[in-house]
């Protein structure tokens, strides 16, 4: 005998009701609605997750772009292949633009026992002379490390004093004299002309390189 597959039916096979058939409506129009909240609850996840991706890649290469843009000077201050901006330095009228950038400073000084000064821009201002009121900007760097350890350019502000008055090292008294404004000149200074030689001090010691750009005397 084939067993046939039980399948709940209507008694006597009749055509089904109105009634029934608005049943039957009800029912798959509510399957229909669940489908279709279905599928909309995923599409909103899967809309959601694509959105924040794109939005993270925007802030990304926002963030990447302004990276590059600002010349990645690092601990060192503005770097030395990008000219400052924002009204620093404050030049003198015919400098030599390369007075706008940072220079890049090594030692290699180590063991020298006298002042040697090296004008590596020669500016056509009045020359600084000893009582004077100079402005420059610098930066320092050991002799025998060529490491960096102070400079103007990292506050975005030049250094103000007198000059020959003993309110800095020898090295810069005596070194600076003579400079014309717009000049950048390099000055090897022995420790004796600069912190000396006592660590204990918290300075820096021994021999010292500094690249020093003169902007403005009165």
């Amino acid at each position: 005998m084939t067993q046939q597959t039980s399948r709940p039916r209507r008694p006597g096979n009749r055509p089904p009701t109105r009634a029934e058939k608005r049943k039957q409506w009800r029912a798959e129009a509510a399957r229909a609605a669940a489908a279709r909240k279905r599928r909309n609850a995923v599409f909103g996840v899967v809309g959601s997750v694509v959105v924040v991706a794109l939005l993270g890649a925007l802030v990304f290469w926002v963030v990447d772009r302004a990276g590059d843009d600002s010349g990645g000077g690092g601990n060192t201050g503005a770097d030395a292949s990008t000219p400052a901006t924002n009204g620093f330095p404050p030049l003198p009228a015919g400098a030599d633009p390369a007075l706008g950038t940072k220079p890049t400073v090594t030692g290699g000084c180590a063991g020298i026992t006298e002042l040697t000064p090296t004008t590596l821009i020669k500016g056509t201002g009045p020359a600084a002379q000893a009582g004077q009121q100079i402005t420059v900007n610098y930066v320092g760097v050991s002799c025998a490390t060529g490491e960096e350890f102070d400079a103007s350019w990292k506050r975005s502000q030049p250094f103000d004093f007198q000059l020959g008055q003993g309110g800095v090292i020898e090295g810069w008294d005596k070194g600076l004299v003579g400079v014309t404004v717009g000049s950048r000149v390099q000055l090897d200074i022995p420790s004796k002309m600069a912190y000396g030689d006592d660590a204990s001090s918290g300075r820096p010691t021994g021999a010292l390189r500094f690249v020093v750009d003169v902007l403005k005397v009165e």
